[in-house]
């Protein structure tokens, strides 16, 4: 994703949150989009509550307990699709209404 697309932003304050919350080094550069961050250890259970938190109140979306779904969390570029289609769905309050 470069930083013209929709999204970048949301990768840019992602890689700062998890760097300082959850790497000793702090080396935010070196987090890629990819990385898997809870099989490659970077957060822990604990660690999924306060990024649940942090996403609900930065991106002020609500996330149900039907949505903890491990592949909607296991990289920074599944974050940022799960909140793009988030706000989507807050902005339209009838889609995925059947």
């Amino acid at each position: 994703m470069s930083a013209s697309q929709p999204g970048a932003n949301y990768i840019d304050e992602l890689r700062q949150f998890i760097s300082s919350e959850f790497l000793l080094d702090k080396q935010t550069d070196k987090l890629a989009v990819t990385d898997l961050l809870f099989e490659g250890g970077i957060i822990d259970s604990a660690g999924a509550i306060s990024l649940i938190l942090h996403l609900e109140q930065t991106y002020d979306i609500e996330i149900s307990d039907e949505e903890l779904f491990p592949e909607n969390f296991a990289t920074i570029e599944h974050i940022v699709k799960f909140i793009e289609r988030k706000r989507r769905s807050n902005s339209n309050p009838r889609e995925g209404i059947v």
